[in-house]
C-alpha cells in the first residue's frame, strides 16, 4: 500500500494492480518492464487468506520511528530453523567508486587482477565480502557465466583463502526466469550470495518473487539483498538471509545530477537534510542499504579564503547567494558526497543494515586508514538500540548496543550543533575504553577534516559532541574493567 498526496495535503490508499501483461520497455529492456495491462484488482488468492497487516506508526515525539521496530514484531516467524550460517558484515564494493584504483601496476577495470585487490583490501582490514557488481557477468542477460576478463571460480576461490566471501549482481529479469538453476550454480561456484536489481515493480507477482527467490537462497544458504527494490515489508523476518533492501535514495545518487527527487528540486539532494530524514521515515520499515562511506566528502558552500570578504555565509563577496552547485559536482567515476567524513562515518551507526557497504576505492581507504579501522569496528547488527536526542530533517544522536560494547553515532543537518549526553546507559561499576571520530577544527573549510581521540569513560561520565554544518560524531565504547573508586 502507498500513500498518495491529494489536495489539501488529503492521502488517500493507492495499491499497484494486479499486473495482466508487461513487455520489455524500449530504454533498458534488460531491466526495465512496461505494464501495458492491468487488472481492476490487487490480487488473485484462491480460498481463504490471511491479509498482511497496514501498519501506521503514530508519536509526537520524533525518535519512536526510529526504534520502533513494529514491522518485525508483525511478521511471521522465521522458516529457516538454524540460521547459525547467516553471517552480516561490511561489503568493499565496486560500482559506486567505478573499479577506479590506481597506483598498482595492472590495467584496472572489471578483471581478475582488479578484484583480487578488493579482496585483498577486505582481508587486511576485516571486511566479510566483496560485491560484484553490473559487468562481471558475460552480460547483463547471460548470467550463467562470467566476463571473459574473469576466471570466476578461481576468483571465489582465492577469496576464500583470504576469508572473504563474494556477493554477485544480477538483474531480477533474467534471475526470475530460473531462480533455482542460477542460485545453485553460484552455490557451487563457492559464492556467498545475490545482489538483486531492478525489479521495478511492486504488485503481486513481485511481492511473490521477493519471498521465492529469498526461500530458494535459504535452500541453498545463500545470502540476498535486495537493491532496486520497495521497502522491506516483513519478509527479511521469514526469511533473515534476506539482509537487506535499498528502497532509498542513497548515496549513489551523488554520482549524477537528479532530476526526479520526489520531494527536492536540488539537483544535489543526497544532503545533510535529506540523510537526517531518512531514518525517521524510511528506515522505520527495515534495513536500509544506503551504502555509505564516502571519502570525497564537500560542504554545501565553499569558505571564505579571503580575508576582506566579509559577506555573510551563503553569499559571495557581490552579496550574490551562493550555490551548492558551486561547490558539489557529479563524477560519476570519482563520486563526491555532501556533509564531512565524520557524518559518513556516524552513518554506520545511524543507518541499519546487516549489510553495509563500503561504497569507496579501496585505493582511496588505504590513504585514510584511521578512518577505515574507525568504520570497520562497527558492528551492522544489534542487540539495543537507544535514541537519545532526534527530530526529523534536523538531528539525531543514537546509542546501539552489541553484546557489552556500545556504539554512539550522531548527525546534523546543515546546521551546526551541540549535545551534552548523559553515559547512564552503560553498566554501572566499569571503565569504557572509547575512541572518538568528529568533526575537526577545520570541517567548516574542508568536510574532509577530522579528530579522532580515545578516552576513558564510564556510567557517570558526561559526553560532549558538538558538530559542524552537515556534520557527525561517533564513538565506539567499549567495557574494559570494573571500575575502582
Amino acid at each position: 500500500m502507498f500513500l498518495e498526496k491529494g489536495e489539501n495535503n488529503i492521502l488517500s490508499s493507492k495499491f499497484p494492480n494486479f499486473v495482466l501483461k508487461a513487455i520489455p520497455a524500449e530504454y533498458g529492456s534488460d531491466r526495465t518492464q512496461q505494464v501495458v495491462e492491468e487488472a481492476n484488482y490487487i490480487a488473485i488468492i484462491d480460498g481463504q487468506k490471511s491479509l498482511p497487516w497496514r501498519v501506521f506508526i503514530i508519536s509526537d515525539d520524533d525518535r519512536t520511528f526510529v526504534e520502533s521496530n513494529l514491522v518485525t514484531l508483525l511478521s511471521e516467524k522465521s522458516k529457516i530453523k538454524d540460521p547459525s550460517w547467516i553471517k552480516p558484515g561490511k561489503v568493499a564494493w565496486d560500482w559506486w567508486n567505478a573499479n577506479n584504483i590506481y597506483g598498482v601496476d595492472f590495467k584496472a577495470g572489471i578483471n581478475q587482477k582488479t578484484y583480487m585487490y578488493y579482496i585483498d583490501f577486505a582481508s587486511e582490514n576485516n571486511i566479510e565480502y566483496i560485491l560484484l557488481d553490473e559487468g562481471w557477468t558475460k552480460s547483463t542477460t547471460e548470467i550463467y557465466e562470467a566476463n571473459p576478463n574473469i576466471d570466476i571460480v578461481e576468483l571465489i576461490k582465492y577469496a576464500k583463502s583470504k576469508n572473504v566471501g563474494v556477493l554477485l549482481w544480477v538483474l531480477w529479469k533474467p534471475l526470475n526466469e530460473d531462480t533455482e538453476g542460477l542460485i545453485n550454480l553460484y552455490s557451487s561456484w563457492g559464492a556467498s550470495g545475490v545482489k538483486v536489481d531492478f525489479m521495478q515493480r511492486n504488485d503481486q507477482y513481485m511481492v511473490n518473487s521477493y519471498e521465492i527467490i529469498a526461500e530458494i537462497a535459504a535452500k541453498y544458504k545463500f545470502l540476498v539483498d535486495y537493491h532496486g527494490a520497495f521497502k522491506p515489508a516483513g519478509i527479511e523476518k521469514i526469511w533473515p538471509n534476506l539482509l537487506t533492501y535499498e528502497g532509498v535514495m542513497g548515496n549513489e545518487q551523488s554520482k549524477w545530477k537528479v532530476s526526479h527527487f520526489p520531494y527536492s528540486k536540488d539537483i544535489y539532494p543526497i544532503n545533510p537534510e535529506h540523510n537526517l530524514t531518512i531514518p525517521f521515515i524510511r528506515m522505520a520499515a527495515g534495513a536500509m542499504d544506503f551504502t555509505p562511506g564516502g571519502m570525497n566528502n564537500v560542504n554545501r558552500f565553499d569558505y571564505k579564503w579571503d580575508p576582506s570578504d566579509t559577506s555573510p555565509v551563503g553569499f559571495n563577496s557581490g552579496g550574490q547567494p551562493l550555490s551548492t552547485e558551486d561547490n558539489m559536482h557529479a563524477f560519476n567515476t570519482r563520486p563526491m558526497v555532501l556533509g564531512s567524513r565524520a557524518h559518513q562515518v556516524a552513518m554506520y551507526t545511524v543507518f541499519e543494515s546487516p549489510l553495509q557497504m563500503m561504497c569507496d576505492s579501496p585505493t582511496i581507504y588505504k590513504k585514510e586508514q584511521e578512518t577505515v579501522n574507525f568504520i570497520t569496528q562497527i558492528p551492522t547488527v544489534w542487540d539495543e538500540t537507544l535514541v537519545i536526542e532526534g527530530a526529523v530533517s534536523d538531528y539525531i544522536v543514537l546509542a546501539r548496543r552489541n553484546g557489552d560494547n556500545w556504539y554512539l553515532g550522531a548527525m546534523t543537518d546543515w546546521k551546526a550543533r551541540e549535545f551534552n549526553i548523559d553515559l547512564s546507559f552503560l553498566e554501572e561499576n566499569f571503565n569504557y575504553d572509547v575512541q572518538i571520530f568528529k568533526d575537526g577544527v577545520n570541517t567548516d573549510r574542508n568536510a574532509m577534516d577530522y579528530k579522532f581521540e580515545k578516552r576513558n569513560l564510564n556510567s557517570n561520565s558526561k559526553l560532549k559532541i558538538s558538530m559542524a554544518s552537515g556534520g557527525g560524531f561517533s564513538a565506539i565504547i567499549k567495557k574494559s574493567n570494573v571500575l575502582n573508586y
